[in-house]
């Protein structure tokens, strides 16, 4: 694709050294550059890409987007802000591959991992080709292998790149969980979807936003950008569903889905047990009865969430029912590792997940044995959220093991003081502190009997942990399978 076929679409920019070259590919990492790329300087948090420009043309970048003129002999088209310029040269250089699919976004705190598969799920049992972008990566179907796709949402060229696979794949359905980062800095901007789906707004991501106003305005741009004729699916019990449907263009059709308040989909009589949940579902003036492999009250949400999805885009109901029951568990989502004693891996890490898979596993709990919580919070992370955890594991657990989730750049220690500021009474026959997340799972049999239920929550389906200045092989799920006897 030639340069002047791209900077055409720019309404505003400057030029040097201009050439109309050949493009064959876009780079934002010098060390991955190669010969014919766009090399686009991004400012991060950590580095600033205009430092290594002259690394990436000497690797063969063919033309430099940058937001400065730079003293180095290569194309330069200089924008006002690479990482939002990216989007929209990313959706040209693959030929705008959303506007060939059914895309539905995915949006919210917690449950946008199970909800997307769910809609990947049902869609499949409906004969229609689906892929999944998201937390554990991109797969072209239900069946496929996860392939690593680096953030929950990828960055503008990986995830233009991927569209335009799954397009030329003859797939025709896409689902993707779009997280506020990638909202906030236009990762998806240029992607036309036909759906978005909230599922719930809770504290996280306050070191990034700030405050939960600006949280809810980055989740506000996915629905905000949908077209007459597009779908809404909103959360009627969370407290900013009346924020979000304010914000919904005229002309695109809205379905709110709940247990407590009034909802199109709505779930009644629900019912948990190790198993499950058994529940009724009421919708256009119908009630059915659905039995989910899935458990706790956040998995009937999540449930209702793609239920309400797929009402949407008018799939029959006895095909969405089959795909939720025959639906398992997600990785690392309330996954069961052991069942003596009942050993629960999930990925909560913010104070409302926390709360609701305790609160789940509560229900699972026998009344004369304890529920036990480890858990760790992330360094360089939101550390306001670090006391709300410990008080929650505090008020709904019975024994406490607080530990290292992914410390990054900060001392363990110094996370673990924060999360026991939260913690009422510093009790050593139920609250104990082990930084080292392998021997605090190790520990864990120690204090639990066979009939206890275990929670190891934060990490879930991750298969590593961040260090200080590295990164090792950690994963919880095969810690407690080693501590504990498998399924």
């Amino acid at each position: 694709m030639l340069l002047s076929k791209l900077t055409r679409l720019l309404k505003e920019h400057k030029t040097k050294n201009f050439q109309d070259v050949d493009i064959t590919g876009m780079s934002y990492n010098s060390q991955l550059t190669k010969k014919g790329d766009i090399f686009l300087c991004i400012r991060g948090e950590m580095s600033d890409g205009h430092k290594y420009a002259q690394d990436a043309v000497d690797k063969g970048a063919a033309a430099i987007f940058c937001e400065e003129e730079l003293n180095i002999n290569c194309p330069q088209i200089i924008v006002k802000d690479t990482k939002r310029t990216m989007a929209a040269i990313a959706a040209a250089f693959y030929n705008e591959p959303s506007k060939e699919l059914n895309l539905i976004g995915v949006t919210g705190t917690n449950g946008k991992t199970t909800v997307t598969h769910l809609i990947q799920k049902i869609l499949e049992e409906n004969n229609e080709k689906c892929a999944l972008i998201g937390t554990l990566g991109y797969k072209l179907s239900s069946t496929d292998k996860y392939k690593d796709a680096k953030h929950t949402t990828p960055q503008p060229p990986e995830l233009q790149r991927d569209l335009r696979l799954m397009a030329d794949s003859g797939i025709k359905n896409v689902v993707i969980e779009v997280s506020s980062h990638s909202l906030e800095q236009n990762r998806v901007g240029f992607c036309c979807f036909n759906g978005a789906v909230f599922t719930n707004l809770t504290q996280d991501h306050l070191d990034y936003h700030i405050t939960m106003r600006n949280y809810f305005k980055a989740k506000a741009i996915l629905f905000e950008n949908l077209k007459e004729g597009d779908f809404a699916v909103i959360n009627a019990d969370d407290e900013y569903a009346e924020d979000f449907i304010s914000v919904i263009p005229e002309g695109v059709k809205i379905y709110k889905y709940g247990v407590k308040n009034n909802a199109d989909i709505k779930a009644e009589n629900i019912d948990f047990s190790v198993d499950g949940a058994k529940l009724t579902v009421s919708f256009n003036s119908k009630s059915r009865e659905i039995t989910l492999h899935l458990n706790g009250m956040f998995s009937v949400y999540n449930a209702l969430a793609a239920f309400a999805a797929a009402i949407a885009m008018g799939i029959d109901d006895n095909v969405i029912i089959k795909a939720l029951e025959n639906t398992k568990s997600v990785a690392g989502r309330f996954e069961i590792v052991s069942k003596r004693p009942l050993v629960i891996v999930d990925y909560a890490h913010t104070p409302d997940g926390l709360e609701n898979v305790l609160k789940a596993a509560r229900e699972l709990t026998p009344k004369t044995s304890n529920l036990i919580c480890l858990f760790g919070c992330g360094g360089d992370r939101d550390t306001t959220k670090r006391p709300k955890m410990g008080k929650i594991a505090d008020n709904l657990a019975d024994k406490v093991v607080v530990t290292s989730d992914n410390p990054r750049s900060e001392d363990p220690q110094l996370i673990i003081s924060d999360i026991m500021a939260g913690i009422k009474t510093v009790d050593t026959q139920r609250i104990f502190v082990e930084p080292d997340r392998r021997e605090a799972i190790k520990f864990l049999k120690a204090i639990s009997n066979p009939e206890d239920v275990i929670v190891i929550a934060g990490k879930g389906h991750e298969d590593y942990q961040i260090l200080k200045n590295e990164t090792i092989h950690f994963d919880d799920r095969e810690e407690a399978r080693n501590v504990f006897c498998s399924v």
